[in-house]
């Protein structure tokens, strides 16, 4: 009987051996870096560098726009407040031939340091 034992122990002994030396290997191959987990990781980690490039070059880009925008409406209100002035001295005049106006005085520049809340103020303006 112990013979029995002893014969099923070490039956049990090496098909654990065998299987811990299956999980070794597997777990081996999932961390290397050209194929399983660790290409995963490398990767995403890869895609996420890329991710934070984009993110800040469009945020540069739309701080530029933003500021391109604020100059091109000021000259556009600008440019509709001489039309205004030129409509309004066309209908006053009887012969119906404008009278020359004064060019607006420009205005005083902006002191606009690309933060989006300037911007918002300057075309409150």
């Amino acid at each position: 009987m112990s013979l029995l034992a002893d014969g099923l122990l070490i039956l049990a002994t090496v098909s654990l051996a065998v299987y811990c030396m299956v999980v070794s290997r597997r777990l081996k191959a999932l961390g290397r870096l050209d194929r399983g987990m660790g290409a995963a990781i490398a990767s995403l980690s890869h895609k996420v560098d890329e991710m934070t490039s984009a993110v800040a070059t469009a945020q540069k880009q739309s701080v530029d726009a933003v500021a391109d925008m604020t100059v091109q409406t000021a000259r556009a209100e600008q440019a509709a407040g001489r039309l205004e002035l030129l409509l309004a001295t066309l209908h006053d005049s009887r012969s119906g031939t404008a009278v020359p106006v004064s060019r607006p005085e420009k205005p005083a520049p902006s002191s606009f340091d690309g933060s989006l809340r300037d911007a918002y103020k300057a075309m409150k303006r």
